[in-house]
């Protein structure tokens, strides 16, 4: 899907910045939120960086919402790109790389729309890419007793996910499906290309980016309790999600990019 730059399209408003303090927030940072049906949330969010000392360029991908969440957003200062139906949360994602790409962010945070991700929490995980890392996971695990509750059933099967990226990356991983992630410009060219997973991105990427040699780390993050929505590992979705992780993962050996297709 064609990515227009902010200043040739008047539907696409300019993005939020404010005086940077240090060299390590700075303008080449971009925020990249996916956000479907989450009006009355995804401007907390947005406040919430804003209200940071950093000049962040803002993103939101609205993946066919049916609400007033790009309104919202826009109303707010930031960049709106917009699948005209749902496409799901990594081609969402996706969205976002290829035009941070385009644009030539040097560094990368993606964030959830729901308010779980706390924007307090940014600032470490651009400090671990300025460490050297190239993909930061942000764990909710690492600070104990304030993670927020979850089902049993789910933490059971991050547990069994954390310990297969664990072996097969030689990282000490907790939260292996956490959204809220930084990355370097070396992240970015990967993750943009043909390939990256268009529902469930998350064991089976940072595996695939350790395999590309890429540097990745985890550091604690605080997370809170959903502001509202509907969660994407709920009901049969979840009985999926742990089908499709573990297939991803079975053929990491064998999967090749297509021919046919580019993110470029």
């Amino acid at each position: 899907m064609p990515i227009p730059p902010p200043s040739s399209d008047t539907s696409v408003d300019a993005p939020h910045r404010i005086p940077v303090p240090r060299h390590r927030v700075g303008r080449d940072v971009l925020v990249v939120i996916p956000a479907c049906n989450e009006a009355g949330r995804i401007d907390k969010v947005i406040r919430g960086l804003q209200s940071l000392p950093a000049a962040l360029h803002i993103v939101v991908v609205d993946d066919g919402s049916t609400d007033n969440t790009r309104e919202e957003a826009r109303a707010l200062g930031a960049v709106v790109l917009r699948h005209p139906f749902n496409l799901g949360y990594g081609a969402a994602l996706q969205t976002g790389y290829i035009y941070a790409r385009r644009h030539g962010f040097a560094r990368l945070v993606q964030m959830d729309a729901d308010g779980q991700h706390d924007p307090e929490s940014v600032p470490a995980l651009l400090d671990a890419l300025d460490d050297g890392a190239d993909l930061v996971v942000g764990s909710r695990f690492q600070n104990p007793g304030v993670a927020p509750a979850t089902t049993f059933l789910r933490r059971l099967g991050s547990r069994v996910f954390a310990t297969i990226v664990t072996m097969w990356t030689g990282v000490k991983i907790t939260d292996p499906t956490s959204g809220f992630q930084a990355m370097s410009s070396r992240s970015i060219e990967q993750v943009a290309r043909d390939g990256f997973p268009e529902d469930y991105p998350d064991a089976d990427v940072l595996v695939q980016l350790s395999k590309c040699g890429l540097k990745l780390v985890e550091v604690p993050v605080k997370m809170h309790p959903r502001l509202g929505g509907v969660s994407m590992h709920r009901g049969t979705r979840a009985a999926f999600y742990g089908y499709k992780m573990f297939m991803s993962l079975a053929l990491l050996r064998v999967r090749r990019r297509s021919p046919y297709r580019s993110a470029s």
